[in-house]
């Protein structure tokens, strides 16, 4: 066998072994998050989950070092990994903070992004006006143009996203930097609701046209003022949501 091809199955099989012990981060993750293994619980030891999954000890040990990276475990010898307190988790690590939507109901969820969101985009939005460059203005922009050239509906999600992350950028303020992983993927969730369930969907165009053109004149209250009101729309599509009882939590000490 010539090297080139000794080459792809060693490459095969690293991709295979990193896949399997991320499915498996991924698979006690989502457990932790929806509460199957609760704050202060100790998780099945790794024989147990060799057992289970079907893994190697070196696959079960990788998955535990993500986790535990994550904030979600701590191992101690003689006695295992146990779930870290909430506080302690990493919310906006892009995994942890999947695994946490995916856990919430809907109206959970969008109720926390919104209070999240009516704390930060106000002012992310002053902020933008008074902060931004030539060149983010212009990212600004194009994710308007494509965010009006789609049709309303899915199609309009990502260069929403985009115009939300530009916003962001245009800040230029490094700590807020981190909460662009949490706005990526919350907003990416919640506009896929309200992109299908606003009454009006034309209208969110001049509300987010309204945040661009106070942004170009660097006006920090008018950009605040039109952000809060991009919000209260956005709070009158989410109040569709029906309301779905929380799935009760239970401990695996």
């Amino acid at each position: 066998m010539n090297a080139g091809k000794l080459g792809q199955k060693a490459s095969a099989a690293v991709s295979g072994y990193t896949n399997l012990h991320r499915k498996l981060a991924q698979s006690i993750g989502n457990q932790i998050l929806s509460g199957v293994y609760a704050p202060g619980a100790i998780l099945p030891n790794e024989a147990d989950w060799c057992r289970i999954y079907g893994a190697s000890r070196t696959t079960v040990r990788e998955a535990v070092k993500t986790l535990t990276a994550k904030g979600l475990l701590k191992s101690r010898t003689k006695i295992g990994s146990r779930v870290e307190p909430r506080e302690n988790w990493n919310i906006l690590d892009r995994d942890v903070l999947s695994w946490h939507i995916a856990a919430m109901n809907p109206q959970e969820f969008f109720a926390s992004v919104q209070e999240v969101r009516k704390i930060l985009e106000p002012e992310i939005a002053a902020l933008a006006a008074q902060n931004r460059t030539p060149q983010q203005l212009r990212a600004i922009t194009e994710a308007f143009e494509e965010m009006r050239k789609a049709k309303p509906g899915r199609s309009s999600v990502a260069p929403d996203v985009r115009f939300h992350l530009a916003l962001l950028a245009a800040a230029n303020n490094a700590l807020l930097t981190p909460f662009g992983v949490m706005i990526e993927s919350a907003l990416t969730n919640m506009f896929e609701f309200t992109s299908t369930h606003n009454p009006e969907p034309d209208m969110f165009i001049p509300k987010h046209e309204n945040i661009l053109k106070a942004v170009a004149r660097g006006n920090r209250k008018a950009a605040r003022r039109a952000a809060l009101n991009l919000l209260t729309d956005t709070d009158q599509t989410i109040a569709q949501v029906p309301a779905k009882p929380k799935k009760p939590r239970k401990s695996k000490a």
